[in-house]
């Protein structure tokens, strides 16, 4: 008793002597404005306060690009505690096949204490806590097997700067996020991480180093990469971003040649004075760095080839905002600047010619290795007017306009093109419709054929995977939901594959649509569907040819059963893909580790944001467990043969959990609770390195907690080390086609992954079904689950079939899915059966423009399109008469795939005939085109005077003259509606005197130019003419001053010939036009009495065609008079006679 008596003083005493101060964390409190942006206030609360959380869902669309760039996701607390980050902001840019760097900003400036004053994007309350509003924009680095989301054509110019590392890949993403609060438990251990009653025990080591950045704790950003394969060469460039200034101040470039154990500074390396902005590591060879200065200093490159060891400088005369290299060349760049140029560079960045100008931002990719007949070809979408836009294919170094080509022939809509693996997207928009077109494998362009009656109102394209094109569209009865649509391999034909997709729209506006493609497993794929007003997630094992619901786990994380019974219970996944590459995201998968998927979801009757747990197939989705009740951050390590799971935390955290099997192991990797802001780690290398990424606290330096997990493991894993399992579909062994036997290792064994060990262990064709096949373009899926043709399709129809062949294949009604490996066993019921072309008449003929557009500017090139929809077209030829005199004759319609162009030289209305003829018959088509030429200038030619109750003739005469393709509108007095007519002349009766005005518009095309004129309508009046000497006009300046004088000259001497003329008023007429020597005339009202009378110049000689009437006057008269005389004379010797 005295000894319990003893330690309980000691204790006591130790207590007060050395009394217990709490540590504090900051908090982030988050509300959300009605304009979707973001502030987050600060706090203090005690370490170890209870802390209830709040998530944010993190929507993210995909635009296919080849460009990717990310920022970090934040989650809340029920206070508004903000998640993980506590004010620190993760982006990356990312690279096809590279880690991206990852960068992290702090939303808060130290030392800041002046109320309610702005800082760019930062703001302080009146309690002295900062808000940062703050824009989040994500992108994400994804492999080519990565399912793309589709997002509409969206550009930021306040993250301009930011987005220049978007173009590393040849799939370019764009995504922006969107936050969603969801209510979340209260901070627990999980059911199995609680059972753990001391998870020191039996802890296999792991070896561990922390790296302090000294210096840097006032930086705000960072970016964080890991060079080439296997390499161990880390780079950290970190930035103290002024949000006052709204530019770089500060910059620290690190490097760390030994996996992140140490790091050295750079900065006098690449210059003392020299602050650097952005960090790019070429994607085909990561030992080459290029480092960019902040142009609010110097605009310069900085180059390393030897992974940062040495760098040289190179000044560069524009600013660079993205970047994008060559998926095979690594000395080719392309660099997009503010300006909206375009330049490229041959020799990684050392020198730079400009490739084009007026290009559109995000719309330039380099050429696909095997399809575009040059390597260095740069297909650009470049702007020459407003709302002119066309895709041009030109050589990086010889962009010149003679070297200029045109994809697509004619202007398509801003921000429409899009270069992705096999295809070439674009969309043209007319009269309020859109038409989608596609070229596969770089060939003329196609329109994509939805069916008839979908009419899109929106497309968006998705995947381009495996030679298949998969789009979300939004049909003419759908408003919030989007209709997933599958094409053939060309991209012409689709068919539905799932209607309702779950769609929703990003701060920018971006199209975010729940849908993924599970890794690893060929023709997997989740979505979420609104089905009855509730959001459901469903899958496909076919390639989407069938879908249905998830079954749920039978118990949840703690072993009690849920009783959860399908279709009226299922398991709902959440199926944002990361926006962070250093964090998992809601969902991951990975192709080495086929049939594994984690997951964020729920049970119940739809997806819900509440009550979200953990959840993990590893039978490809067949059945799932929950292994969390939380959200946790979950990455594959070991080649697949291991899970990380991180706690998505809004308190600092000091462990992590590894997964062999079933059973989850609980490590400590810090000695003190780190905030975490992203995990690096290497991807298919046999390091096994982790690099943590973090902060103590606000004001602590950056902390790189590297961490060797291959303690964990005891040996490499041999033959026997592994299990081999069954890929099925609900008990059905064939999947796409094929029965496939896995390896996987045995669950326990504690042994390392060879990296290049076979996952798949065998593989068998299976025999072909229906469901093996999709119904082909025009074929609907009945209840029987047989192919039947749509009410408005006509299966008969094989024009096209017997364009090049004697035979041609008739569709089934079915056509068999993309990468499926079935075989037919027998005769081929579904297949395409060849048939012999038997002489049909053509039936069916289509004529129109490749544009769709029935006019055209003169001199212009117009493309002819012919096509027939029933008939031999092998032996069917085509006549086009162009309606100008000129036809063209092909002896079948093969030779007119690529269409047929003419010129018209004059302005006019034609009419275009297409004639299709064989043996059997005939067909014909008929457009009329209207050619055009822009208007330069309009003149009303009216008379002055007009009598009331008589017609009076009006013309309008245009410049240059055109040919029925014009409208005028003539508007009289006050109508209200015009009178129109096609020609430029009309009669008009005045019924009323006094003075009337007239006003002629003509319009063409979009040009319209009007003029008008003042008629005095009287009762009675006479015109005599007034000639004028032509000598007069070459002192005529052509204005309305001196016609007036010259009418003052004329009244004046009328009035001296006339005394009993009063109340004279002149009118002019028309004086010289267009370089024309015109008669001058002025008009003088004399008392109802119209006059035009002769002003002579005095010192003029008569004119020439006066002169020669009056030698003609004399001529004759000479010649009457001696014919008078000859006359005279034979009559007078008849008379002698």
């Amino acid at each position: 008793m005295g000894l319990w008596s003893f330690w309980g003083f000691s204790l006591l005493a130790l207590v007060l002597l050395c009394p217990f101060h709490p540590k504090f964390v900051a908090r982030a409190e988050i509300s959300f404005s009605t304009k979707l942006d973001r502030f987050y206030r600060l706090d203090v609360t005690p370490l170890d306060a209870r802390v209830a959380r709040k998530s944010a869902e993190i929507k993210v669309s995909l635009k296919i690009d080849n460009n990717t760039k990310v920022f970090s996701a934040y989650e809340t607390n029920t206070a508004g505690a903000l998640k993980r980050n506590h004010g620190q902001q993760v982006w990356n840019e990312t690279q096809s096949g590279n880690e991206a760097p990852i960068d992290i900003k702090t939303n808060y400036s130290s030392g800041l204490n002046i109320p309610d004053k702005k800082y760019d994007n930062i703001f302080e309350d009146k309690e002295g806590r900062f808000k940062a509003n703050i824009m989040l924009e994500n992108t994400f680095s994804a492999g080519r097997k990565k399912a793309k989301r589709s997002v509409g054509a969206t550009y930021n110019e306040n993250v301009d700067r930011s987005i220049s590392g978007e173009a590393y890949s040849r799939e370019r993403f764009v995504q922006t996020v969107q936050g969603v609060s969801s209510a979340r438990p209260e901070y627990r251990r999980s059911g199995e991480e609680a059972r753990v009653s001391n998870p020191r025990q039996n802890e296999p080591h792991l070896d561990t180093s922390t790296f302090a950045l000294s210096g840097d704790s006032a930086h705000n950003q960072a970016m964080v990469h890991w060079s080439g394969h296997n390499s161990s060469v880390i780079l950290i460039l970190t930035k103290l971003y002024d949000f006052n200034l709204g530019g770089v101040t500060e910059s620290s470039l690190w490097r760390s040649t030994d996996y992140g154990s140490t790091y050295t500074k750079l900065n006098d390396k690449v210059g003392s004075r020299t602050v650097l902005s952005y960090l790019y590591v070429c994607p085909t060879n990561k030992q080459k760095i290029m480092v960019l200065s902040d142009p609010e200093v110097e605009s310069a490159v900085l180059i390393s080839s030897d992974e940062g060891a040495s760098f040289e400088k190179h000044p560069i005369n524009f600013n660079i905002l993205s970047l994008l290299f060559h998926p095979a060349q690594e000395n080719w760049i392309l660099a997009y600047s503010h300006d909206s140029k375009l330049y490229s560079s041959m020799d990684f960045g050392r020198k730079w010619q400009l490739v084009h100008d007026n290009v559109m931002p995000g719309r330039f990719y380099w050429a696909v290795m095997g399809l575009d007949r040059e390597s260095d070809v740069v297909h650009i979408e470049t702007r020459i007017g407003k709302g002119r836009e066309y895709c041009t294919p030109c050589r990086a170094q010889r962009c010149t306009e003679g070297n200029r080509q045109y994809l697509f022939p004619g202007h398509v809509d801003t921000n429409s093109l899009v270069v992705q693996d096999e295809y070439v997207f674009t969309q043209v928009t007319k009269s309020g419709r859109a038409s989608y077109f596609v070229s596969y494998m770089r060939e003329s362009f196609k329109r994509m054929k939805l069916p008839k009656y979908c009419l899109p109102k929106d497309m968006h394209i998705i995947s381009t995977d495996e030679k298949q094109v998969f789009a979300a569209v939004q049909e003419w009865n759908q408003n919030n939901t989007y209709s997933l649509y599958i094409s053939d391999s060309p991209g012409v034909y689709f068919i539905l594959s799932l209607e309702n997709l779950r769609t929703s729209r990003g701060p920018a506006g971006n199209l975010l649509v729940d849908f993924y493609k599970v890794e690893g497993i060929n023709g997997m794929y989740l979505a979420n569907k609104l089905v009855d007003n509730y959001i459901k997630t469903f899958i496909t094992y076919n390639k989407g040819q069938t879908w249905s619901l998830l079954p749920a786990p039978a118990t949840d994380v703690a072993g009690n059963n849920l009783h959860c019974i399908l279709p009226f219970c299922s398991l709902h996944l959440q199926l944002e893909m990361s926006e962070n590459p250093y964090t998992s995201g809601p969902i991951t998968s990975k192709k080495s580790v086929p049939g594994i998927i984690v997951a964020t979801g729920n049970i119940g009757t739809q997806l819900s944001s509440a009550n979200l747990g953990m959840f993990i197939t590893s039978d490809a989705g067949n059945s799932w467990r929950q292994i969390f009740d939380e959200e946790y951050n979950v990455w594959f390590l070991d080649n697949g043969g291991a899970l990380l799971a991180v706690l998505q935390a809004a308190a600092p955290i000091r462990h992590i959990c590894l997964d062999e099997g079933k059973k989850w192991d609980r490590h400590s990797f810090s000695l003190a609770p780190l905030y975490v802001d992203g995990v690096l780690m290497e991807p298919e290398s046999d390091n096994h390195i982790i690099t943590f990424f973090g902060h103590f606290s606000h004001r602590s330096e950056w902390q790189l907690i590297k961490i060797d997990y291959k303690g964990l493991f005891s040996r490499r894993c041999m033959d026997g080390d592994y299990q081999t399992w069954y890929l099925h579909n609900k008990g059905e062994l064939c999947v796409m086609g094929e029965k496939q036997i896995y390896m996987k290792r045995r669950p326990g064994n504690r042994c390392m992954l060879a990296q290049d060990y076979s996952r798949i262990y065998s593989s068998e064709p299976c025999p072909c079904t229906a469901y093996d096949f999709e119904c082909d373009y025009g074929w609907e899926r009945q209840a029987d689950g047989n192919c039947s043709p749509a009410f408005w399709f006509n299966p008969n129809g094989a024009a096209k079939s017997c364009s090049t062949s004697q035979s041609f294949l008739n569709s089934t009604g079915y056509r068999k899915v993309l990468s499926n490996n079935c075989k037919e066993a027998g005769r081929n019921v579904y297949s395409p059966r060849r048939q012999p072309c038997r002489p049909r008449a053509p039936r069916g003929l289509q004529l129109s423009t490749s544009q769709g557009e029935l006019s055209s500017p003169v001199g212009s090139n117009v493309t002819f399109m012919v096509s027939l929809n029933e008939g031999d077209s092998l032996r069917t030829s085509i006549q086009l008469d162009f309606g100008d005199g000129i036809k063209i004759t092909y002896s079948n319609l093969s030779r007119a795939d690529d269409g047929i162009k003419h010129i018209y030289r004059t302005t006019g209305i034609y009419r275009v005939t297409a004639t299709a003829e064989n043996s059997q018959g005939s067909d014909s088509s008929t457009l009329f085109l209207h050619i055009t030429s822009p208007l330069e200038r309009v003149y009303l030619s009216a008379p002055i005077v007009a009598v009331r109750g008589k017609e009076a003739n009006l013309t309008a005469v245009v410049w240059p003259s055109h040919t029925r393709t014009l409208t005028f509108f003539w508007w009289f007095d006050n109508s209200s509606e015009p009178i129109i007519t096609l020609e430029g002349s009309i009669s008009h009766t005045f019924q009323s005197e006094g003075k009337s005005k007239v006003m002629v518009q003509v319009a063409s095309g979009s040009t319209v130019m009007q003029d008008s004129k003042v008629i005095t309508v009287k009762e009675f009046f006479r015109s005599l003419l007034l000639s004028f000497s032509p000598a007069l006009d070459e002192h005529n300046p052509d204005i309305p001053e001196w016609r007036e004088d010259i009418g003052r000259v004329v009244r004046t001497a009328l009035s001296q010939v006339h005394q009993f003329l009063r109340d004279l008023s002149c009118r002019h007429g028309l004086g010289k036009r267009n370089g024309f020597n015109t008669y001058v005339k002025s008009l003088v009202f004399i008392y109802g009495v119209w006059l035009s009378a002769p002003l002579v110049d005095s010192n003029s000689l008569p004119s020439g065609s006066a002169m020669l009437m009056l030698l003609i006057v004399v001529f004759v008269g000479l010649a009457a008079f001696f014919i008078y005389k000859f006359k005279r004379y034979h009559q007078t010797a008849s008379s002698q006679d």
